[in-house]
């Protein structure tokens, strides 16, 4: 049943929103809290939270011990006094937006665990005109690499859509863009070189730096290493020269998506789709290159990257949270419709210069990948936030990403179709996001990369504050999820997901011994694994407890795993039926 009394005021809300983003457009927000905080000078008694502040305090990682060091000895001091200490040792960034805990050293709080920090290792980026490449410090961030690169007339092909991430994270995660052409839309595929620091013998100081280069074989290994191999010390990226992009938005209907999608692939450089099953439509991205004389100074600042107020962000999440709890689906379908024209109507953040005023939109490389607005300001900018900021209790939401074998994707489209179609209604809450985000990676050599043409699906959905707070079509996600990635055999990307993503995830990679050999040669001592990392790289059975698939820790085989107090039962998924989902039974749509 509709609940009237929530379409207006959730209407106006959004409108409220839209206005005040476009107002705010190019202003620039509160820069992101530090990832570590310490109760001491000395470092003692620090806690690691990611930037989504998606550990809570049940979950967040408590270090002993935190080294911020500014040069590339410092950090093999810092991996030296470790080793020679019997340490477990993690690196973090200055933005750290991993969700699973794969930065977190040993167990939690325990006397061992040591975490080096690269937030103040940013300073060198040497371009090679002469070779076409850069090197860069681990920590320096992506935007900082771009521009520099960009100021030299070269590019960096490859790069994630989100700027909020260091040169050394990038590559640990396998971190991507959208591409089928050439080298491919993953960062690390366009990685020619790594320095490595690791562990050594005491003859040798403790630890030493290696320099990985093209033809080393354990290059694959150290491409996507998920921080298990060493601590990155500097990263060598292929160039090409300069180039500018031409984009165009198509919003159609989605009847043939799952027969279009390769076609639309290998047709344009930089394609993607995303795709809005509540509302029956996929915009197709159409992106190609085009001549460096081209007309057009265009930016691409995606929406949900801007800058936005905190006013506005605490009273989306207050209206979401409301919806959520009166079990209001219609209107979040209003906010869905909403979201997805003002979308049309501002292109998702193109601009041709200070607004959008039509397609197609022509612009250098450096502006027209990656984006992220909402990263910069100066401190005094306290009203203006990244929509997900912790302290201002804005969007909080889990973020899935499935990476699948190209040929198998056609077949989860149309299993979600057919969930979709029994009432389009409860998809809703991921068209408020971004609906799903339909990506392209090219077969990579890297261990632990795609080893086949693949296309990633990231979906976005409201998550509840309390993790024992079960949530709006609990169940519709949970089969989405279970579809992904045990029917169609889709990947977890390493960066994302919720832990029932990661079971069995090394069946699934054909050189993941390659990858363990490796980890054995440079890391005999173990000292760059944790229980975290152990954890998704190992797990064959989800541990079962009250609650637990409400987060994703395990998949229900009995009420109790879910929420019987508040109605939610595990049942068989309506389109997988060997899917076992917490629904809601005590309403009259059940």
């Amino acid at each position: 049943m509709a609940d009237s009394q929530w379409l207006l005021p959730a209407l106006l809300l959004l409108f409220l929103l839209l206005r005040m983003d476009s107002i705010l457009l190019r202003t620039a927000s509160m820069p992101p809290p530090s990832p570590v905080t310490c109760n001491s000078p000395g470092g003692d008694g620090c806690i690691l939270r990611n930037a989504y502040g998606a550990w809570n305090d049940r979950l967040d990682c408590h270090v002993q011990n935190v080294t911020y060091p500014s040069t590339e000895e410092e950090l093999r001091s810092a991996v030296a006094y470790a080793a020679r200490s019997g340490l477990n040792v993690k690196v973090v960034s200055k933005f750290s937006h991993t969700i699973p805990k794969l930065a977190c050293p040993g167990r939690n709080g325990s006397a061992d665990s040591f975490l080096i920090s690269t937030a103040n290792y940013a300073s060198t980026i040497d371009v090679d005109m002469t070779n076409l490449v850069v090197t860069a410090d681990a920590g320096v961030p992506l935007r900082e690499l771009i521009d520099r690169v960009e100021g030299q007339g070269l590019s960096l092909v490859a790069a994630p859509y989100w700027e909020g991430v260091s040169v050394g994270g990038l590559i640990s995660m396998g971190a991507h863009g959208s591409s089928w052409w050439g080298k491919g839309g993953a960062v690390h595929d366009h990685v020619v070189g790594i320095s490595l620091v690791v562990p050594a013998k005491e003859s040798e100081g403790f630890a030493k730096v290696i320099r990985i280069q093209a033809q080393d074989q354990l290059l694959n290994a150290a491409r996507v290493s998920l921080g298990m191999l060493g601590v990155i010390s500097k990263v060598k990226f292929s160039l090409e020269r300069r180039f500018k992009r031409s984009i165009t938005y198509n919003f159609t209907d989605d009847a043939r998506i799952e027969e279009t999608y390769m076609d639309h692939a290998m047709k344009y450089e930089f394609a993607d789709i995303a795709w809005y099953p509540s509302k029956h439509t996929a915009v197709y991205r159409y992106d190609n290159r085009v001549l460096l004389n081209t007309s057009g100074d265009g930016v691409y600042d995606f929406l949900g990257f801007q800058s936005n107020s905190v006013v506005v962000s605490k009273s989306v999440r207050a209206t979401e949270k409301s919806l959520e709890n009166a079990r209001n689906v219609d209107g979040k379908c209003v906010l869905a419709s909403t979201t997805l024209g003002y979308k049309k109507l501002i292109a998702n953040g193109l601009r041709n210069g200070l607004i959008f005023t039509g397609y197609p939109v022509i612009g250098h490389q450096g502006k027209m990948q990656t984006s992220g607005s909402c990263l910069y300001s100066p401190p005094s900018r306290t009203d203006l936030t990244c929509a997900w900021d912790p302290r201002v209790d804005g969007l909080f939401f889990y973020e899935t990403t499935a990476i699948f074998p190209a040929q198998r994707f056609a077949g989860f489209i149309q299993d979600v179709k057919k969930l979709r179609d029994v009432n389009p209604e409860n998809f809703c809450g991921v068209d408020i996001y971004n609906g799903f985000l339909i990506r392209f990676i090219k077969a990579s050599k890297a261990y632990l990369g795609q080893p086949e043409d693949s296309v990633a699906v990231d979906f976005n959905y409201y998550r509840a504050n309390d993790p024992s707070t079960p949530r709006l079509n609990q169940d519709v996600w949970e089969e989405v999820e279970q579809m992904a990635f045990f029917k169609h055999g889709a990947k977890p990307h390493w960066a994302k997901n919720r832990k029932l993503a990661f079971l069995n995830v090394r069946n699934k990679y054909p050189n993941f011994a390659k990858f363990m050999a490796a980890k054995k040669q440079l890391d005999p001592q173990n000292m760059f694994s944790s229980e975290w990392s152990d954890e998704i790289l190992f797990r064959n059975e989800a541990a079962k407890g009250d609650g637990c698939a409400l987060e994703g820790q395990c998949i229900c085989s009995e009420d109790s795993h879910c929420s019987p107090a508040k109605g939610y039962l595990c049942k068989a998924g309506l389109v997988y039926k060997e899917a076992r989902v917490c629904r809601y039974t005590q309403s009259s749509e059940a």
